[in-house]
């Protein structure tokens, strides 16, 4: 299993120097609508210490995907840039988290929502059609938006749009906070492409008290053989390349270690 870190370019010595496989890029910060800061990005990319196989924090806060405010086109401009960047860095991996583009306004229906979302879905697919990446949809709680909650909504939605290029993603961190049952990351073999991985107080994993031996042993029963990513902050005044090397050694020697389920 290949185990990464997100975050900025200019972490990425760092993630190197703490053994980790690879770079979850944050694609907001690179202001790619910017033509100038999207040909720096791209030269980035290409000089980076380890590669970049996955990539999230997807659309800037001013962008809609849902409501009134959507704007398609330049929505449509955007995410092209972001599939150039993509390809050059063979990125495996896009995760549509952005909870503020899919938040359902006031006056809209759900079932508004859930179309204007999958239609998205759908040209995201198209213009990555082709392309080594899979868009992943992640499901967020319920104090950051509130449309697609749970790992079930995520993969139906998947499902709904039918596309070899959207699949779902499981957030430990998202599953705890909606007290979501850890058996649901091993409950869709083959609609879940992408993990998000944290600890107690949304810190770095082996941290704090979440259960990775019956996490690890559920995605294992699932047939899990994607990435996983540590989404998270540090503890105060903890050195950034020991904090990433302890948890990298944690979460191998976890998933080398979880326990099978029990047969019936």
């Amino acid at each position: 299993m290949k185990f990464g870190w997100c975050g900025t370019l200019d972490k990425a010595h760092d993630m190197a120097a703490a053994g980790l496989d690879y770079i979850e890029v944050q694609l907001v910060p690179l202001n790619l609508e910017d033509d100038a800061a999207f040909a720096e990005a791209k030269q980035r990319i290409r000089d980076l210490p380890l590669p970049a196989l996955a990539s999230s924090y997807l659309f800037p806060r001013d962008f809609r995907i849902v409501g009134p405010q959507r704007d398609e086109p330049r929505n449509r401009r955007y995410f092209e840039r972001v599939v150039q960047l993509l390809a050059l860095a063979g990125t495996r991996i896009v995760v549509l988290g952005s909870g503020w583009t899919r938040d359902i306004p006031p006056g809209w229906s759900r079932a508004q929502a859930e179309d204007q979302f999958a239609h998205t879905l759908g040209w995201c697919a198209d213009l990555l059609q082709g392309g080594p990446t899979t868009l992943v949809i992640e499901p967020l709680n319920r104090s950051e938006s509130n449309l697609i909650n749970s790992v079930g909504e995520g993969v139906q939605l998947a499902r709904r749009v039918n596309r070899n290029e959207v699949r779902g993603l499981a957030d430990f961190y998202h599953m705890d906070q909606e007290h979501e049952p850890l058996a649901e990351v091993g409950a869709y073999p083959g609609w879940l492409s992408h993990v998000h991985l944290a600890d107690t107080g949304r810190l770095n994993p082996g941290t704090g008290q979440y259960d990775y031996d019956s996490f690890f042993r559920h995605l294992q029963a699932g047939g899990y053989q994607g990435l996983l990513s540590s989404e998270c902050g540090l503890p105060e005044g903890a050195d950034p390349v020991q904090a990433m090397r302890e948890s990298a050694t944690f979460l191998r020697q976890k998933w080398q270690t979880a326990p099978p389920l029990a047969q019936p």
